[in-house]
């Protein structure tokens, strides 16, 4: 059984989605604050599941 995984997402990706700018993102990193990010190479790139997951524990008393 073949799982479909969706593409990683680049800093823009996932910049786009929250509505930030990327150097937030890159801002948040060090502060260890975000949704989860990976290495590949030199590259940062993130799951679509882990960030959409990351939005929704950020106000559960909203949903």
């Amino acid at each position: 059984m073949t799982e479909h995984l969706e593409p990683l997402w680049t800093v823009t990706d996932v910049a786009s989605f929250l509505g930030v700018p990327v150097h937030t993102l890159y801002g948040w990193r060090t502060k260890r604050y975000g949704p989860p990010a990976r290495r590949v190479g030199k590259h940062l790139r993130y799951l679509p599941a882990e960030v959409r997951a990351w939005v929704e524990r950020q106000n559960p008393e909203v949903a």
